[in-house]
């Protein structure tokens, strides 16, 4: 509380207008002292002070509340006009003109925009002034609603510097973890795929090669979730994910390289391709691939082992198409809802392996490049299909 009502008073030194409405004020009205105070349930601070009458308050100064009628403003949100106390009939006989010896006041509440109260502009004088005019209070009015905008403006903006350093800080972790995910744990996989790699041109047992066929497998495997991790951090902390659109005639190589590759981590599986890009397509190729690589990497996790899965590609006038689909059963009705959804899974199977980030980071591709990934699943066959303009 103590440091809000610094800001606070801070907050109204800031305000380059304060001083001049102040004079404006004790000019205007004959009186001797103005000043803008924040008042709550139990303190009375000054925020700023034009004193003419030697009243002695200084910035900072602090009033029992319970004294000063302003404590009544904050309760009742209706301002106090008195052009001569001893002649009127509510407040003559009031305790705090004669505390502070005034004969005229006038306190009008100050709000923010957001109905917030803050405190009271205002002015009194030993002498009795004629303050109690449409002139008068229209100046007040206007005065205080100066004042609660140019606090809100300041909640604003410091609100905004406040937001812009959480994001400078969260940007700095983001890219640490990024660099973490991207260079600690690359770092040891590589040097085991390598020595997987020195191994095989070694004579080996049966068995042992066995081991050496699992370990490359198994960093194969191991890379691609560090791949989707990885999209998935700059893809949440980092606003979506990035891809650079150009037109590449080597598309449809690509594709069908990351069908041999993924060929070659499912050797017992069955892959029928059909491509026929007709047209250029103005993509970032290797998503595509990427996308196109988790969907077969879905078919293979979830589909029938024993089917085999048909994956098409065909670029026209309405644009590209990719589609992967496999036999088995049918994605069930409460999975199919999320399956987009990081860490979802096309099954509904514990056993199944992997962290559930391909289809969602297959559908953040898709939405880089304006495109869509859809599926369709059911007794005879579970089809994703990614569509996407030229």
């Amino acid at each position: 509380m103590k440091d809000d009502l610094a800001d606070d008073l801070a907050a109204i030194v800031k305000i380059d207008a304060v001083p001049t409405i102040l004079e404006v004020v004790c000019r205007t009205t004959g009186m001797g002292f103005a000043a803008v105070a924040r008042v709550t349930e139990d303190r009375w601070i000054a925020c700023a002070i034009r004193d003419e009458i030697s009243l002695g308050l200084q910035p900072g100064g602090e009033l029992q509340v319970a004294s000063t009628i302003c404590d009544e403003i904050r309760d009742s949100g209706q301002p106090v006009i008195i052009d001569h106390v001893a002649e009127d009939e509510i407040y003559c006989g009031h305790p705090t003109p004669r505390m502070y010896g005034f004969q005229s006041y006038i306190s009008m509440p100050i709000y923010r925009p957001d109905g917030r109260f803050f405190g009271t502009l205002c002015a009194i004088d030993p002498k009795p002034a004629r303050v109690n005019t449409p002139a008068t209070i229209g100046m007040f009015k206007l005065f205080t609603d100066l004042i609660g905008f140019h606090l809100d403006v300041q909640e604003r903006l410091m609100a905004s510097e406040k937001a812009l350093l959480d994001e400078r800080e969260t940007a700095q972790l983001r890219e640490q973890f990024i660099a973490v995910l991207g260079h600690d744990l690359r770092n040891p996989l590589a040097s085991i795929d390598a020595g997987a790699k020195i191994l095989r041109v070694m004579p080996l047992s049966q068995k042992a090669m066995r081991i050496v066929d699992l370990l490359e497998a198994s960093a194969s495997r191991m890379a691609g979730l560090i791949d989707n991790v990885l999209d998935f951090a700059r893809g949440r902390l980092g606003g979506g994910l990035s891809v650079t659109r150009v037109v590449d005639p080597d598309l449809e190589a690509m594709l069908e390289q990351t069908v041999a590759e993924m060929r070659a981590v499912w050797p017992d599986r069955i892959v029928q391709s059909r491509f026929a890009l007709n047209k250029p397509v103005a993509c970032d190729s290797g998503r595509i691939a990427q996308l196109l690589s988790n969907l077969l990497a879905n078919a293979f996790t979830h589909g029938d082992p024993g089917g085999a899965v048909r994956v098409e590609a065909a670029s026209g006038e309405e644009g590209l198409e990719i589609s992967v689909a496999n036999s088995g059963a049918p994605i069930p009705a409460n999975i199919l809802g999320n399956l987009f959804q990081p860490f979802s899974r096309a099954s509904a199977s514990p056993g199944q392996q992997g962290l559930g980030l391909g289809l969602y980071i297959a559908s953040e591709i898709a939405r880089a490049h304006d495109g869509t990934l859809t599926v369709q699943s059911s007794d005879q066959e579970t089809r994703f299909t990614f569509r996407m303009p030229l």
